[in-house]
């Protein structure tokens, strides 16, 4: 299945919307900064457009993840502030020998703001011997092989704190590591962003069609690698899998429209009645900047 779709126009959901303040905000509270980094400039308690610097209230905790084969790689978990998580999503972040790492823009904002708009924990971490503000993940870039056991420890830290309703996101070469890697319980499904298929092979593909395991493809119409037709015939091989275009994006997703058009596309499947998330926020939040 597959749908070509255009970034939605501004709107405003009752989350967060004018007049309403979600239920997880405390008004006396700020928010916490990302980890291992500095808050930005806070705002007072009023209605504000939600942009591509906006930090909205969450628990934030700094993690590291043990592989099986005794890495230890650096991490966070953003929480709800005051409510339970609805759905819990796990980043996997684009190719790092070109600069992917868990700060890579798409997931930092996923981190930023779901956790208040859509009550869903998000994880992000380094895979093996990437690095970010937050520091780096012991061992060495692996091709995809390795980084199924950082994937594993990742989804290992979620069943250990019995957050519900696993959600895998994987941007760029992340959606590689998650077709070799993530077909496993207690995954409910994936999301997958600018997908290369460099790494994943037809039996990777062949093993997400026998799961029945759900698979959402986002991909951008300006894509540098694989664009949405060449997606849809790729994916095929995989019966439950949608392919979805992005009318304007590119393989980096750059500027806040598209950023958005993705993000959405995530909420609609993990956590639907929170979709589609309003673009203004009435509470506490922070402006970051990396300057």
């Amino acid at each position: 299945m597959w749908w070509f779709t255009r970034p939605m126009a501004l709107v405003v959901s009752s989350r967060g919307a004018i007049g309403t303040l979600h239920a997880g905000v405390r008004v006396t509270t700020a928010g916490r900064a990302p980890c291992g980094q500095r808050a930005g400039h806070v705002t007072d308690v009023t209605t504000s457009n939600i942009v591509a610097n906006s930090v909205l209230p969450a628990l934030r905790i700094p993690l590291t993840l043990t592989t099986s084969d005794g890495l230890r790689l650096v991490g966070e978990l953003a929480m709800p502030e005051s409510n339970t998580p609805l759905a819990s999503i796990i980043c996997v972040h684009p190719l790092p020998t070109h600069g992917g790492m868990m700060d890579s823009h798409v997931l930092r904002k996923m981190a930023w703001r779901l956790p208040a708009l859509a009550d869903v924990a998000v994880l992000r971490f380094n895979t093996r011997g990437t690095q970010s503000a937050a520091g780096q993940s012991e061992g060495e870039f692996d091709s995809g092989r390795g980084e199924g056991l950082d994937l594993l420890a990742a989804i290992g830290e979620i069943e250990a704190r019995s957050l519900p309703a696993p959600w895998l996101v994987g941007w760029s070469f992340g959606t590689d590591v998650i077709l070799r890697h993530g077909n496993v319980d207690p995954v409910r499904g994936a999301i997958l962003l600018s997908p290369p298929l460099r790494f994943a092979t037809d039996a990777d593909l062949a093993g997400w069609s026998d799961s029945g395991r759900a698979l959402t493809c986002v991909v951008p119409e300006l894509d540098d690698y694989l664009k949405p037709a060449a997606a849809r015939a790729r994916f095929a091989a995989i019966s439950q899998a949608q392919v979805i275009g992005i009318a304007g994006a590119k393989h980096l997703w750059v500027g806040e429209t598209n950023v958005r058009a993705a993000i959405d596309e995530i909420v609609k499947r993990v956590a639907p009645l929170a979709w589609p998330l309003p673009h203004q926020w009435a509470g506490p939040m922070e402006r970051w900047s990396d300057l």
